[in-house]
């Protein structure tokens, strides 16, 4: 008999404790709820589409010229659901040797990002900055990797400032949209 009123004792003790980590998380969750501030989230990166052409080979590899590499960069932004992004970052490397090209590859690698409670004017700017920059590294080792497979010695891509280049392209939007309201 004595044990039996030991454990209920302790029965009663345990649901005790559980009520008021029920009370103290529920009042944690409200006090969070009102005072959330910006949240950012990597949910998903990945490879969405990887296009590699050799278009003179085999004759391009017995070619000694030294090869001429450009560089196009496009990035793009979607909402998905509430809170989500897809962010696209598409880099398209193309090496010539005079005037035949050695190879051409293009990649977009892509992120799900979930950003919540960020201005409206900020969320263009972490859209085109913060997402592209995480994005960035991943697209260069990728182009690095495949270009090394293809047979060509690896394309080491410098880094590159987001956030130089969306200023710049705000910039350029500015004096056309003066010209338009005149």
């Amino acid at each position: 008999m004595a044990d039996d009123k030991k454990t209920k004792k302790t029965t009663t003790k345990k649901t005790t404790t559980t009520k008021a980590k029920k009370n103290s998380t529920a009042k944690i969750n409200q006090a969070e709820s009102q005072n959330q501030g910006p949240g950012f989230g990597i949910e998903k990166l990945f490879l969405k589409d990887v296009s590699v052409e050799i278009p003179n080979a085999p004759e391009i590899f017995t070619s000694r010229e030294a090869p001429k590499i450009s560089l196009e960069l496009n990035n793009s932004a979607k909402p998905l659901s509430d809170g989500y992004y897809e962010v696209a970052l598409q880099i398209t490397v193309t090496s010539k040797q005079g005037k035949d090209t050695s190879f051409l590859i293009e990649v977009t690698q892509a992120g799900i990002f979930k950003i919540l409670n960020v201005p409206e004017e900020g969320m263009e700017m972490v859209l085109a900055i913060t997402c592209p920059n995480i994005l960035f590294p991943y697209a260069r080792e990728a182009i690095s990797d495949l270009v090394t497979k293809a047979g060509f010695s690896p394309v080491l891509l410098n880094p590159i400032n987001f956030e130089t280049l969306y200023m710049q392209q705000k910039d350029q939007e500015q004096p056309g949209a003066a010209k338009n309201a005149n």
